[in-house]
């Protein structure tokens, strides 16, 4: 009897209508503390994700690059993806973060210089378009908005280059290189970069900083964006896959020329 007792206690707490499977709902929104209102709260996975873009003044004008890899984690999510990206005629801009936000945010400030140019019947400046981006990603700063642009433009006072992030930084240079990739990328840019350089060595210079860093960084690679921005406007390079000189450079290792073995 003392068995049974226990059976029927135990069946008493038992649900009697069928059992409900389904996850119970995770809450996804948690408040900021930096303003008011609710945004949603990180994943629960990192989001790796990197990338190497650079630019450079020298006196033929502002050199922007940047290679065409977009990742997450270990996933090449877009290969052929845009870094870097004209504004107007005379200004482009790099992007570096989230896809999305780098996306969104040039779409924003590309209307709001065309509608400063439509009301004063002038372009902004560059430091002018860089400090109008730099207020309206300040709201953001410590939420996870990801952006990390840097400006490439000629105005008035000549070319101009600077760097703005959504965790509110703005910084006026000469040289930039932002992304996982910068890194290797600076390696060669702080040594090759010079202000009386040509237009073709600036554009080797910028070509094989991107190579370099896509060589050695996991999250860059792909293909290689080039653009240059004078007093005349921008202009692109057309898009070189960075394989194809990988396996240049391989074949030159393995094959040396005549004059290369001569020296052994």
């Amino acid at each position: 009897m003392a068995l049974q007792d226990v059976c029927n206690s135990l069946a008493s707490t038992l649900p009697t209508g069928p059992l409900d499977f389904s996850i119970p709902a995770v809450e996804c929104l948690k408040e900021n503390p930096r303003q008011s209102g609710t945004v949603r709260s990180p994943p629960p996975f990192a989001a790796s994700h990197g990338t190497t873009t650079l630019a450079f003044t020298f006196q033929g004008g502002v050199l922007a690059a940047g290679d065409t890899r977009s990742s997450c984690n270990g996933l090449v999510a877009n290969p052929e993806s845009e870094k870097v990206a004209p504004i107007h005629s005379h200004l482009v801009g790099t992007g570096s973060g989230s896809s999305a936000d780098c996306a969104l945010w040039k779409r924003i400030l590309t209307r709001e210089l065309r509608l400063h140019r439509l009301r004063h019947g002038r372009r902004v400046s560059t430091g002018g378009a860089a400090k109008l981006l730099w207020r309206m990603l300040m709201p953001f700063k410590g939420t996870d908005v990801c952006v990390a642009t840097t400006l490439c433009g000629w105005d008035e006072g000549g070319p101009g280059l600077f760097y703005v992030c959504s965790d509110g930084v703005r910084l006026r240079g000469t040289l930039f290189s932002v992304g996982s990739g910068s890194p290797y990328a600076y390696s060669l840019l702080d040594q090759e970069v010079e202000w009386g350089m040509s237009t073709e060595d600036a554009v080797r210079v910028a070509r094989e900083a991107v190579y370099r860093a896509a060589h050695r960084d996991a999250y860059s690679g792909n293909c290689v964006d080039i653009y240059l921005v004078t007093s005349a406007g921008w202009t692109r390079r057309e898009r070189e896959d960075l394989k194809e000189e990988y396996y240049r450079e391989r074949m030159r290792v393995l094959i040396p020329s005549k004059a290369e073995r001569s020296q052994f």
